[in-house]
């Protein structure tokens, strides 16, 4: 019955990756949902062979992707408003929807600015509210994830509610971060902190914070983490 069904499914799934409808797909999701296996910041090449990856997962688990309809096209064009970006420059973050407080965010930025000072590694915030976000623009005012760039050694939090819906936390990742955080690191992050459940028990501010701090402990550890840690670290041990 299940191959019955995806046969059925196969031409719609051609379709619709090789059709302009699939590359506005991609071309608005890869600026905010992908992580990891499918990051913010790809070059053309890379991004055609993630599209194949992802093209085959879609095929062997027979999921349903419908074909956008003319308003769904308008709303997944790409993203690319360098107006909503501050005029000042290196932010390490930048609230395009106000979630953390003045001093939360300041004591955030300090933890970056020492984290990069003290090992390379480059960790920036971004809190904003789909479909108010700078998109591709925040690529070139954090100078992340360029074609051909050596330095790799980055990390960028989305923040985003989504209405709700999904999971807060959306990571962004580097080259150069995954030989000391991997994959699974950032999903148990993901789950430890960026759930509705914590949200709404918590509060978003205090789930990027418990991220932020997790991360930066991390990178500051000699040990290779692949669990979450505790809360209650130290500012010693965060550079502080």
């Amino acid at each position: 019955m299940q191959l019955q069904g995806l046969s059925t499914l196969l031409p719609v799934l051609i379709y619709f990756f090789l059709s302009r409808e699939g590359n506005a797909f991609f071309q608005a999701h890869d600026t905010l949902h992908f992580k990891n296996s499918f990051p913010l910041f790809m070059n053309e090449k890379n991004k055609e062979i993630n599209r194949r990856e992802i093209f085959g997962k879609i095929i062997a688990s027979s999921l349903l992707i419908a074909i956008p309809n003319e308003s769904a096209q308008a709303r997944l064009e790409a993203v690319n408003r360098p107006d909503l970006l501050p005029s000042e420059p290196n932010l390490n973050v930048i609230q395009i929807k106000k979630i953390l407080t003045s001093g939360q965010a300041k004591r955030v930025s300090n933890l970056l600015t020492a984290l990069d000072r003290d090992t390379g590694f480059r960790l920036r915030v971004l809190c904003q509210a789909y479909p108010q976000t700078p998109g591709l623009a925040i690529r070139d005012y954090w100078d992340l994830g360029k074609e051909g760039q050596k330095d790799d050694k980055y990390i960028v939090l989305v923040v985003d509610e989504f209405g709700g819906k999904g999971n807060v936390l959306n990571f962004n990742v580097g080259e150069g971060v995954k030989f000391a955080l991997p994959n699974v690191f950032w999903t148990r992050l993901q789950s430890k902190y960026g759930t509705t459940f914590f949200v709404k028990e918590n509060g978003i501010d205090i789930a990027i914070v418990n991220a932020v701090e997790a991360i930066v402990s991390c990178l500051r550890s000699e040990d290779f983490c692949v669990n979450v840690p505790d809360q209650g670290v130290s500012l010693k041990s965060l550079g502080m």
